[in-house]
């Protein structure tokens, strides 16, 4: 089966973005990107000093943010917007108002039983723009249970989809994070895919392989794997969403849909 012409342009947008180019030319094309999206540089790296485009978007912080002294906080995974926040009902969420769709075909075929224990439960949609921090952190203390990637396409989770394309978070590429908390409460994370999206890149699991030839879900399993609420666990090669669900009465969500977030900001309470 041929590629989706949507992960093709990202294979291909990949590409130039990895590449190191002369200094001078690299240089144009960094401080160029930086002007271009309006690019808040004030916690990292100058532009120039970042030997690709992609070093440029998976930067760093220079400086680690400061988490809440409170434990019982639940944060912002990344620096987003809040596109949809909500309750699961009908074991449905909304990639965006009036747009719904199935969290069961979502979390695909080794997710199943999640689904049915999310119900009743919190979601809340990270939209990660080309111009913001590109790394993921955990939100809150969790012990990870089992990681799925389902391959997809790579359509662009902007607006005008958002609005206009049923399931375009299932179309969509994507890796599914089960956990559950101190408590077992069950919490899953969700990374989905977008246009130009090179790679989604899980430090704890080096066998996902995104973007890739993979054509059918690859499902791994942790005895007892625990990551600390803050923690790095990956990156976007450009920008993308990130979909938090959370079991009934796990957490209390303190968000608005249009907000915008950084990581580190307060999101929840955790009950």
């Amino acid at each position: 089966m041929s590629k989706h012409f949507t992960s093709v342009i990202a294979n291909s947008f990949g590409k130039f973005a990895s590449k190191a180019f002369p200094t001078p030319i690299q240089n144009f094309i960094n401080k160029s990107y930086v002007k271009l999206m309006g690019l808040d540089m004030s916690e990292f790296k100058e532009p120039s000093t970042y030997p690709t485009l992609n070093k440029l978007f998976t930067r760093a912080l220079e400086t680690p943010r400061a988490l809440p002294k409170d434990e019982d906080l639940f944060i912002s995974p990344a620096d987003a917007l809040i596109t949809d926040a909500g309750t699961i009902k009908d074991g449905k969420a909304y990639q965006i108002k009036g747009m719904s769709y199935s969290i069961e075909k979502l979390f695909g075929e080794y997710h199943k039983a999640a689904a049915g224990w999310l119900e009743g439960g919190e979601f809340m949609n990270f939209y990660l723009s080309p111009k913001d921090y590109h790394r993921y952190h955990m939100p809150m203390r969790l012990r990870v249970h089992s990681l799925t990637h389902i391959p997809g396409k790579l359509y662009p989770v902007n607006f005008p989809l958002l609005r206009n394309m049923q399931e375009l978070f299932i179309e969509n590429e994507r890796v599914i994070i089960e956990c559950e908390d101190s408590q077992g409460r069950m919490h899953v994370l969700v990374l989905v895919g977008a246009l130009n999206v090179g790679e989604m890149v899980v430090s704890f699991e080096e066998r996902v392989r995104t973007n890739s030839e993979i054509r059918e879900p690859d499902h791994y399993t942790y005895d007892d794997l625990w990551l600390d609420r803050g923690e790095l666990f990956g990156w976007f090669e450009m920008g993308s969403t990130i979909v938090t669900f959370s079991q009934k009465g796990s957490i209390f969500p303190k968000v608005a849909i249009n907000q915008k977030v950084s990581f580190t900001d307060v999101v929840g309470k955790i009950l």
